[in-house]
């Protein structure tokens, strides 16, 4: 369209009656003359916005799609829960067979000493009782448990019961370093104090300066008068390193306990000494040395050279 004066005017006109017809529908609210024309109009081109916003917004396709799918979603989402039952339960099985070990291992230890015992489950760990290495086991006093009773599980010494409630009790651990236990050397018999150092290896003190150990060599607890704190015959470590004798009246040995103070779950406490002291039967067997096998050497011999035990075919004799 050319610019002239009766398209200005047109122009004009025009501008004119649209802001009339808006003004006219905005006044006239719901009853408005022209709303009628728009819902028509809505009719006609919403189906053709519709489509063109849908091509041109991939964003709200996605959003419409998870919008529209929901019976679709609730079967993946309790296809989930079943799978997440199904790992739980596994992981449930596995941890009472892991249980099952050692309930097992702790009742051939109580067998070996005969040891009564009242088993019990680790349901607290920590510092809350005042010591800074502790746990809580869901047994007490009216399971017939005392003060400074033995505890211990299929590895060896755990510890002593230090405070006791109706349904449960405080086990200070062996490698507290409040915790003193009496020792005694497999075979030579050498006695000892052993302090825990926390998450580094028991300080032994053996009585006899001169005494002879090594490394690798094995303790048990030597017991306490009437059995309590701690009954005899319980492992309690290897040697990993001795210091030097330097002629004093007592030696220093470092020894790695049996038992792992982070990962205790099933415990025994002894309700009841054996009737003699067990002394090494309580031990593991140690397991056997492998044989040598022996070395054959074969030497060859150089081609070409006779044979060393006689002489070659068509040699002078």
């Amino acid at each position: 369209m050319r610019d002239t004066r009766e398209s200005r005017l047109l122009l004009v006109l025009l501008i004119a009656i649209a802001f009339a017809l808006i003004t006219v529908d905005i006044r006239g609210g719901e009853d408005s003359p022209v709303d009628g024309a728009r819902q028509a109009a809505a009719t006609v081109f919403g189906p053709v916005e519709e489509g063109m916003s849908s091509a041109v917004d991939p964003i709200g396709n996605a959003i419409g799609a998870v919008r529209d799918s929901g019976e679709r979603h609730d079967r993946i989402a309790e296809l989930e829960r079943q799978n997440a039952a199904l790992k739980a339960k596994l992981g449930s099985d596995d941890r009472n067979r892991s249980r099952v070990r050692q309930l097992d291992g702790m009742l051939k230890t109580a067998g070996a000493g005969q040891y009564g015992i009242k088993g019990a489950e680790v349901i607290g760990i920590g510092a809350a009782q005042g010591f800074s290495w502790t746990v809580t086991i869901d047994a007490g006093a009216n399971d017939g448990l005392k003060r400074d009773m033995t505890v211990l599980n299929s590895d060896g010494l755990v510890g002593r019961v230090t405070t006791v409630g109706p349904n449960t009790a405080t086990v200070l651990l062996a490698n507290d370093p409040d915790f003193t236990v009496g020792t005694r050397l497999e075979k030579t018999d050498e006695l000892g104090f052993a302090t825990g150092q926390g998450d580094r290896p028991l300080s032994v003190q053996l009585l006899n300066g001169k005494a002879k150990v090594k490394k690798g060599d094995r303790l048990v607890t030597f017991g306490s008068q009437k059995d309590k704190p701690f009954v005899p015959g319980v492992p309690v470590g290897e040697v990993v390193r001795v210091d030097p004798s330097g002629g004093d009246l007592t030696r220093n040995v470092y020894v790695k306990p049996y038992v792992g103070f982070t990962k205790l779950d099933i415990v025994g406490v002894v309700v009841e000494a054996p009737r003699k002291d067990p002394r090494d039967t309580v031990l593991p067997p140690k397991p056997e040395k492998p044989k040598p096998t022996p070395t054959v050497t074969v030497t060859a011999t150089p081609s070409g050279k006779p044979p060393v035990d006689g002489a070659a075919d068509g040699d002078e004799q």
